[in-house]
């Protein structure tokens, strides 16, 4: 792998993640006239693995942690917007349960590496 993001277990998993996320839109059973809340889910969901390679990028422990801060948040973000499809029975209750599950288990690492950064 040519850049350092690659290489950490929680950028591949939150980028599976987005990609899943994006996947899913496909079957969501909706009109498709409420483009602004699925661009803006495809937007958060994709801000996290980007959030973390921007952050592996930076020169300091304490600028990575701000970037991960951020990719958290998007991560909170897309499951929000999946909660609400889920309400409105536009996207099934496996497959959320699914997503959610990948999204707690992404959230506990990013934390743990947040966590890992204190100086």
């Amino acid at each position: 792998m040519a850049f350092s993001f690659e290489e950490l277990q929680v950028y591949q998993k939150a980028l599976d993640f987005s990609v899943a996320v994006i996947s899913s839109i496909d079957d969501f059973e909706t009109p498709r006239r409420h483009y602004r809340l699925i661009d803006q889910l495809e937007a958060a969901c994709t801000s996290a693995p980007m959030n973390i390679a921007e952050g592996k990028g930076r020169y300091s422990k304490k600028e990575f942690k701000h970037f991960l801060y951020i990719a958290r948040g998007s991560l909170y973000e897309t499951v929000t917007l999946l909660q609400i499809f889920k309400k409105k029975a536009w996207l099934k209750e496996e497959k959320f349960l699914e997503i959610y599950r990948d999204a707690e288990e992404i959230s506990k690492m990013i934390s743990g590496l947040i966590n890992s950064l204190h100086t």
